[in-house]
C-alpha cells in the first residue's frame, strides 16, 4: 500500500504585484517630499555661522522665510512684498495658532531688511520664530 506524502509543501511563490505596489508609493513618498524641502533652500541665500548651531527636528508644516543679500523676501519659492507676507502670515496665524517660522536671512543682507521681516511676522501675531545659522566651517 502506498500512503501519499502529506507533509510535502509547495516551493513558495514571489508575487510580485504587491512588490510593486510598494515600490510606487515608496518613489510617490519620495517625490513629493523632495518637493516640500525644496522650497526651504534658497541657494542665493548664506545663513550666518553660530557656535551653538544646531541640528534640529524639523516639525511638520514650517514656513521658511528667506532674506536674500538685495534685501528680496522669499516665501515657499516665490518673491513677496512685506505686505503680502503679512497679509499671508496673518492668514496662517488665524487658521494654525502655533504655528511655526524660519527666518532665514542672508548673512551679507542688510539688517534693517531682516529686522522689517521680523515686524512683519510679529504683526501677523506669530510667535514661534527661529533664526536658520550654520555652524562655522573649521
Amino acid at each position: 500500500m502506498k500512503f501519499r506524502e502529506t507533509n510535502i509543501q509547495q516551493g513558495a511563490e514571489l508575487e510580485l504585484a504587491p512588490m510593486i505596489d510598494v515600490v510606487f508609493l515608496l518613489l510617490i513618498f519620495f517625490i513629493v517630499t523632495w518637493q516640500f524641502a525644496r522650497f526651504e533652500r534658497d541657494m542665493d541665500i548664506s545663513v550666518p555661522a553660530a557656535e551653538e548651531a544646531q541640528d534640529t527636528d524639523r516639525q511638520a508644516g514650517e514656513i521658511i522665510v528667506n532674506v536674500r543679500e538685495d534685501g528680496s523676501i522669499i516665501l515657499n519659492g516665490r518673491t513677496v512684498t512685506e505686505e503680502e507676507l503679512l497679509s499671508k502670515l496673518k492668514a496662517i496665524s488665524e487658521a494654525y495658532p502655533d504655528q511655526a517660522v524660519i527666518l532665514r536671512g542672508s548673512s551679507e543682507a542688510n539688517f534693517q531688511a531682516i529686522i522689517n521681516v521680523l515686524d512683519e511676522i510679529k504683526k501677523a501675531g506669530i510667535w514661534n520664530v527661529a533664526f536658520a545659522t550654520t555652524k562655522p566651517k573649521s
